[in-house]
């Protein structure tokens, strides 16, 4: 996380959603991951963003880049501005062995994407 962000939060519950970064007369609108989500806005837009964005993201399955063409399906344990947590897909067996994994944040989208690909 760069120093000038400026934290955003939603409203009703004051959970993070991300980060708006000064740029020139405007403000880009930061995810919880590091990505810009706008080109240069004003502000209400970049706020606008973000609480649509919201949270809902984090809790669908992603991929992680293991290796060169090694893709494994992940969900997300924890977001923070120093890094992200992913946990192996265990489709929740119990029984599973828990296996995480740590990027660094911000996270490239050839490191860890969506799974709707």
């Amino acid at each position: 996380m760069e120093e000038d962000w400026i934290e955003h939060r939603r409203a009703d519950d004051g959970e993070r959603v991300g980060w708006m970064k000064p740029i020139d007369e405007g403000f880009v609108a930061i995810d919880l991951w590091g990505r810009p989500r706008t080109e240069v806005v004003d502000w209400m837009l970049a706020e606008e963003t973000l609480d649509e964005l919201g949270l809902g993201y984090l809790a669908d399955p992603h991929e992680l880049r293991l290796g060169h063409d090694d893709w494994l399906r992940v969900r997300i344990a924890e977001v923070s501005s120093v890094e992200i947590r992913v946990k192996k897909d265990d489709w929740g067996d119990m029984t599973a062995p828990q296996l995480y994994y740590t990027v660094p944040f911000p996270v490239d989208e050839d490191q860890l994407r969506p799974l709707s690909r």
